[in-house]
């Protein structure tokens, strides 16, 4: 899990993270993106695959003027049977965008592709704000790491994660 940064500088770094050379070729998740120019205030995010590149909404559409901010429970919920099902398939890391308020207070949001991700043994790389830090550990405890948000620092917890670093050690 990765500590520290918020909002645009997460985005950024799973970007980098997705377009390195030596990430994974199979990877599940989701991240969060803008969903593009003169989208309203609250309504600019929403969840990409990063398998098929399908979009899910993260935030409801509460029409024209208004200024509040309510999560889509059920595009989240889309989102995260879409990750479950690309676990199920098969991959070597997945990247969820954050362990958040939904998962954290809720037992909701992306909360099942987590767990999916853990029963399977499969590496997760996600973002914790130190508000959720506590629930985190009562929830992946002792089966995490926590990274600083630095590219070459996730390039090495990969290495020792990545499926070749495990079979090499076995011999």
């Amino acid at each position: 899990m990765i500590q520290g940064p918020a909002g645009e500088a997460v985005r950024g770094l799973f970007a980098q993270v997705l377009a390195a050379p030596w990430r994974p070729k199979r990877i599940a998740g989701v991240i969060e993106v803008a969903a593009g120019e003169g989208a309203e205030p609250c309504g600019a995010e929403r969840l990409r695959s990063i398998g098929d590149g399908s979009f899910y909404p993260l935030f409801q559409d509460l029409g024209p003027g208004s200024t509040a901010c309510a999560v889509d429970p059920g595009g989240v919920a889309d989102a995260c049977a879409a990750v479950c099902r690309d676990i199920a398939a098969g991959c070597d890391l997945v990247v969820l965008n954050k362990f958040g308020k939904l998962e954290s207070e809720n037992g909701s949001g992306l909360l099942a592709a987590f767990a999916a991700a853990l029963e399977r043994g499969v590496p997760v790389l996600t973002a914790v704000s130190p508000r959720n830090r506590e629930r985190w550990a009562a929830f992946a405890a002792p089966l995490y790491e926590v990274l600083p948000p630095d590219l070459a620092e996730i390039a090495g917890w990969w290495a020792a994660q990545s499926p070749a670093a495990a079979s090499s050690a076995s011999r």
